[in-house]
């Protein structure tokens, strides 16, 4: 039944500009880094690591996220791969007073991210969950845990860029 398996992955670091995720066995799936800070505008590349991606079948999309900051970490653009940019300012959207965030993959779906009580939130597609992220495990050797979905796969790049910016937006203090 690998159509309802689940991947684990652990988030060693709480600041969303460096961290990564490994798996169970210790490979690194999703290195987050800041690729430039010396200037006024802060860019960070959010890349998905090979040899975790060729063990999952599945695993689609960009391989990669670019996020260019403005000054001062104001809001910038994103751009996955060598794809159009997209605004960071609307990657993820609310809507009316919903604490959830909404954001559109790169085949046209609809996705959002529900905040949950005790530092849960999951990934929605649909009517289905295809992630659910936990924060609040620094107690342990990781801060968070992120469970994908075997749906989620397709999208898991996405999921990783959007989980990334909500939690660099909190720290910056964006109003999104």
């Amino acid at each position: 039944m690998a159509a309802s398996r689940s991947y684990v992955l652990l988030q060693k670091g709480e600041d969303p500009f460096h961290t990564h995720f490994e798996d169970l066995d210790g490979r690194t799936a999703f290195t987050i880094q800041e690729v430039q800070h010396r200037t006024a505008n802060t860019l960070v590349q959010l890349r998905r690591e090979a040899p975790w991606a060729q063990k999952h079948r599945g695993v689609m999309g960009p391989g990669a996220a670019f996020f260019y900051f403005g000054p001062a970490g104001t809001p910038g653009y994103l751009i996955y791969g060598n794809a159009p940019s997209q605004p960071m300012a609307t990657m993820l959207r609310r809507k009316g007073t919903s604490a959830s965030q909404y954001f559109t993959s790169r085949s046209g779906r609809q996705l959002k991210w529900k905040q949950l009580p005790n530092n849960r939130m999951e990934c929605i597609d649909g009517n289905q969950v295809i992630a659910v992220y936990e924060a609040g495990h620094a107690s342990r050797d990781y801060s968070a845990l992120l469970t994908v979905q075997h749906a989620g796969l397709a999208v898991v790049t996405e999921i990783l860029t959007t989980l990334m910016l909500s939690q660099m937006a909190t720290l910056l203090q964006w109003n999104m």
